[in-house]
């Protein structure tokens, strides 16, 4: 298991030394509730982040807004550069419900507005939480709602190997299921292209790597990263594991 490494010029003082030994002893100890007292700009972010690192449990930080978990998760994620630090909010820029109006009846249309970037680190934060230990998931209280069962995404997720016996028809329909769409011209996240027997994934939690799956006959020949937008070859890989490319896939 990976372990959280804090990085940071800083030492605890102060009150902080006696906050941070109380905080993890009630954690060792199990207690339910705590609460870090402190003005702002007293140091409680950094006193959390060496709790974390003392207990090195996965961590949650619910903020009440988005303005809150974004500058919250900046800071951690420069206290723990080495470990997994995502961010996880909603990723509406704008939303209006439904509405009926009866004294006019008058009905008006949802509209919403989804940045796609927020989108992408919500799959990452997933990600993360499945395949790893040393992560931390900055969140507003939108994380709450359901997306869907963690036991369906992590059973949907697709685990490739170099010589694996995998016709080629029976991958792309497993990307189908998992909400990829094929598109061979405008290659975007969660999308994959296919030409002759190289078939390209562009993950849903990535923006700059995609994967590129070589195939001779049935077999898989080769596992890449590449560059999506130039197609320049990065690294080999020996096993790469591709997670459904949205939450409600079922």
């Amino acid at each position: 298991m990976s372990r959280f490494e804090l990085v940071s010029s800083f030492r605890p003082q102060g009150d902080q030394p006696q906050a941070i030994e109380q905080l993890v002893e009630g954690l060792n100890q199990g207690h339910r509730h705590q609460v870090l007292l402190g003005v702002t700009g007293s140091g409680k972010t950094f006193t959390i982040a060496n709790v974390v690192a003392r207990v090195n449990r996965p961590t949650l930080v619910i903020a009440p807004n988005k303005i809150l978990a974004a500058q919250l998760y900046g800071e951690f994620k420069s206290l723990f550069p080495n470990n997994a630090v995502e961010y996880f909010v909603s990723y509406y820029d704008y939303y209006q419900p439904e509405a009926y109006v009866p004294q006019t009846d008058t009905y008006i249309e949802k509209e919403a507005s989804i940045n796609d970037e927020i989108d992408k680190m919500r799959h990452s934060a997933t990600q993360s939480v499945i395949t790893r230990r040393d992560v931390l998931v900055v969140a507003s209280v939108s994380c709450i709602y359901g997306i869907g069962s963690p036991e369906t995404y992590r059973a949907m997720r697709l685990d490739l190997f170099a010589q694996q016996d995998l016709p080629r028809q029976e991958l792309l329909s497993s990307l189908i299921a998992m909400q990829y769409s094929r598109n061979d011209f405008d290659f975007y996240r969660g999308s994959f292209r296919v030409r002759g027997d190289i078939v390209d994934v562009f993950p849903a939690h990535q923006t700059d790597t995609a994967i590129r799956i070589e195939y001779f006959g049935d077999e898989i020949d080769g596992l890449y990263e590449i560059d999506p937008l130039r197609g320049i070859v990065k690294r080999r890989l020996r096993k790469v594991t591709i997670f459904p490319g949205t939450h409600y896939a079922t």
